[in-house]
């Protein structure tokens, strides 16, 4: 789950929590079985791999990996200037262009949580980054019958309207809002539920709550909340203004550091240690990797956990309602790293030695149906994605009680995830890597 610490956590707590985009939480139908359990083992022996070859494919994955943050950064700086233009001319021109660089800057962010799992340095940094549920009334106004995460004693601080917030028997001055400040926040009170940075803080204060349930529609956000003088809706507009730019501003410098771990000839940086290291233990880390994002984090956290509870509070983006996106991207991502190859933002093509070829040269078969459980799965996300694009009909509304047919277009995006984690398990056994056991967050599928 992506949360300010990285630990796993079980699909009743989530499920009860109250955190999210203003939608109460209904009843969790029984649970509906997506898949058999993965297996670790293949019945082909395993084989040692040339270590040559996989530190040729290491090389590939750090470029792809530096390609991939590289370009997050790039759509995060057009994001930033977005935002700039909507602070100094509140418009619905500005407002609608800084979600769309918003919208534009979530793709290869999301190509890149497949590095996630397996590399500490993603790791320990992505959850300032990218976390989520958050409750929202810790940064700005919320509907009066807002429901948070039990026991949240920052749930109701809002930042954007007080200089100072008070935390238990604790007050702490945020007069001046900085991004320093506002990291310094998350997990405030030891709730998860705190987030005060990333891209779904940046997301709430563009589009603020979905208050539309399992009904069509995203957060509705007036640019008037920008506005100043006697323009401001919802007050505060000037603070609320610092926030956003401080909250991207932000993420501009964690991307650039992020950048720098994976930028190639830098002496004593990520990359540098990881292709000097044990070509063993980077083919787990890579396998790795890609088992989790698939398992624990996209079949479980990011698709059964709504589905099971049909909340839209545990919707991934679910201000903007572009879950759908995020998902195929994220997939996406570990297609990219199994194959080798990565198009960038500008087209171009990053293309290098890969697993797939290490595996193919040990286990054809492993290889082949590996690539084809990326290939059912991309197919199934797509169907999601046209759900959303051609017929106006989103993740939200897709897990509605009464859904039937849309809940089962999840159920089988879940149990293809499912089969394509077994695949991943199995063509990591055939270059050596034994009881992969990736991620499942707690959940059984």
């Amino acid at each position: 789950m992506t949360r300010m610490s990285w630990a796993s956590a079980s699909l009743l707590a989530i499920a009860i929590s109250l955190a999210g985009c203003g939608d109460d939480k209904k009843d969790a139908p029984a649970s509906q079985a997506a898949a058999p359990a993965t297996s670790s083992q293949s019945s082909a022996p395993a084989a040692k791999v040339d270590d040559a070859a996989v530190k040729a494919v290491v090389k590939n994955y750090a470029d792809i990996a530096e390609a991939t943050f590289g370009d997050a950064l790039t759509t995060a700086k057009a994001l930033q200037a977005a935002v700039d233009a909507l602070i100094a001319k509140p418009s619905e021109e500005t407002l609608k262009a800084a979600r769309d660089a918003w919208l534009v800057a979530r793709k290869p962010y999301s190509q890149s949580e497949a590095f996630r799992f397996g590399n500490a340095v993603v790791d320990d940094w992505e959850g300032a980054v990218n976390a989520w549920p958050l409750d929202e009334g810790l940064i700005d106004y919320v509907a009066k019958d807002y429901q948070h995460a039990e026991g949240n004693a920052g749930a109701s601080a809002n930042i954007v309207a007080n200089t100072e917030i008070q935390i238990g028997e604790d007050k702490l001055d945020v007069k001046e809002i900085t991004g320093e400040k506002l990291a310094s926040l998350n997990e405030l009170g030891g709730s998860e539920a705190n987030v005060a940075t990333g891209y779904h803080a940046i997301e709430f204060l563009l589009w603020g709550q979905d208050l539309n349930g399992t009904n069509p529609g995203a957060g509705n956000r007036p640019f008037t909340d920008y506005a100043q003088g006697a323009d401001c809706s919802n007050g505060h507009c000037d603070r609320r203004a610092q926030y956003l730019k401080a909250v991207t501003d932000l993420l501009v410098a964690q991307l650039e550091e992020m950048v720098g771990n994976w930028k190639a000839g830098v002496a004593d940086n990520y990359r540098a240690k990881l292709e000097a290291g044990s070509t063993d233990d980077n083919l787990r880390k890579m396998f790795f990797g890609l088992g989790s994002l698939s398992l624990g984090e996209l079949a479980g956290e990011r698709m059964k956990v709504a589905l099971e509870a049909n909340s839209t509070e545990d919707e991934h983006d679910c201000f903007s309602d572009d879950t759908h996106h995020t998902l195929f991207f994220d997939a996406k991502g570990i297609r990219n790293i199994y194959l080798g190859e990565y198009q960038r933002v500008d087209g171009s093509v990053v293309k290098g030695p890969s697993l797939s070829e290490l595996v193919a040269k040990v286990d054809p078969a492993a290889d082949t149906a590996l690539k084809a459980d990326l290939d059912a799965t991309q197919a199934k996300l797509q169907v999601i994605v046209d759900r959303a694009e051609k017929e106006n009909v989103h993740f939200d509304q897709m897990i509605a009680p009464d859904a039937k047919d849309d809940q089962q277009k999840i159920r089988d995006v879940i149990a293809s995830l499912v089969a394509q984690t077994g695949a991943i398990e199995k063509a990591a056994t055939a270059v050596g890597v034994q009881d992969l056991k990736p991620d499942t967050a707690d959940h059984t599928f």
